[in-house]
């Protein structure tokens, strides 16, 4: 095996995908809550996904960004209307990490700055400065740890203030509802009272809505129920459905300049397309609205099992917290009642990350697994 062996697999091997469900090497049916990492937003395979990129890719998939690109324009100017962030600009990449590796590069050009506040339990990537700032030493090597980042409690205003007096911090990243971590959120106290306090010592704050955004939590941002408004709004996962882009949202009192940015891959015509199709998708089948409806669903359910001490998370951004840890758990969801789940840094918390076509009658058909189990 020539492969650099960094993933834990499980014995598993899809082949092909349509709406809820995968399909493994021998026809079996799996019921899909995981997304793969959230990035299926509107179902696999979904027919106008299909028709759409395979109508571009026979017209140009690919030129550089030296070149006009008017479906570019379009994404922009789809994904500002849809997402009511008015005014703000995006500049495309590739992934989630590149998303927020652009957005603290950015915040540093703008302030003229350096140091970096993240919190406790962030996870924002695994390149450069994004690795830097989340909280896993493990996969921080000795070449990213240069950067200068401070992590702080969630809630903990009093701590952040302190470190922004200083002067020296560009930019405070923040997930509202932390994925990797555990599904944790904070209050809308604590949230505007960190806008307030970038805008006050000329930090910017990013809100890293790669996991969340585009429709996951209900909201297209999570922010969004809060009521801030960030200067940088990292984006990927979900905005391709499985074709790899991402992006940042800049708020227009950040300008910008010639070769400020740049990318190779980023924004192509068949992302492009991708990301445009799952905007259509997204409104033509009230894809936010069924999120909040089947989230209600979910959460009923939850509440007729008393093993489940905690339910987390916003929309279909979910998180089931036992008293015991989950892994063998998530096993036998997987290779007994064929249903992907994920897990977390908290080691008693199943994630919960479907596509947002997700019908009640999938609800059912995990909590009856799920009964089976803890029976």
């Amino acid at each position: 095996m020539s492969l650099f062996n960094v993933y834990p697999l499980f014995d598993i091997t899809p082949e092909k995908a349509t709406g809820v469900f995968v399909y493994d090497e021998n026809g079996t049916e799996y019921l899909d809550l995981y997304g793969g990492h959230a990035v299926i937003s509107i179902g696999h395979s979904h027919p106008k996904y299909v028709k759409n990129i395979s109508d571009q890719v026979n017209k140009i998939g690919f030129y550089s960004n030296s070149i006009q690109n008017p479906l570019q324009v379009k994404l922009a100017s789809e994904l500002v209307e849809q997402s009511n962030c008015k005014d703000y600009q995006l500049f495309l990449c590739n992934s989630g990490a590149e998303s927020n590796e652009n957005a603290l590069k950015l915040a540093s050009f703008h302030t003229q700055k350096k140091k970096v506040i993240s919190f406790k339990n962030s996870f924002h990537g695994r390149t450069s400065a994004a690795v830097a700032a989340t909280d896993n030493a493990k996969i921080v090597a000795p070449i990213n740890a240069q950067q200068e980042v401070a992590f702080f409690d969630l809630s903990d205003l009093e701590s952040v203030e302190i470190a922004l007096q200083k002067g020296d911090v560009c930019a405070v990243i923040i997930e509202c509802i932390q994925g990797v971590g555990g599904l944790d959120e904070s209050n809308t106290e604590f949230y505007k009272g960190l806008e307030t306090l970038c805008n006050t010592y000329n930090a910017l704050l990013i809100a890293d809505e790669v996991q969340s955004g585009f429709g996951r939590t209900g909201d297209f941002f999570a922010f969004q129920k809060h009521g801030i408004e960030p200067d940088i709004i990292s984006i990927a996962k979900g905005m391709g459905n499985g074709f790899p882009i991402g992006g940042i949202l800049i708020h227009p009192k950040i300008k910008a300049s010639y070769g400020l940015l740049g990318t190779t891959f980023g924004g192509n015509h068949l992302a492009c397309v991708a990301s445009l199709t799952v905007l259509e998708v997204l409104k033509e089948e009230n894809l936010l609205e069924n999120a909040r409806i089947l989230s209600e669903y979910f959460i009923e359910k939850a509440a007729e099992i008393s093993e489940i001490k905690k339910i987390k998370g916003r929309g279909l951004m979910l998180g089931i917290e036992f008293s015991f840890p989950i892994s063998e758990l998530r096993k036998n969801l997987i290779f007994k009642h064929h249903i992907f789940t994920g897990s977390a840094m908290n080691p008693n918390l199943l994630r919960i990350l479907p596509p947002l076509t997700i019908k009640k009658q999938h609800v059912d058909q995990f909590f009856e697994a799920l009964k089976k189990e803890l029976s």
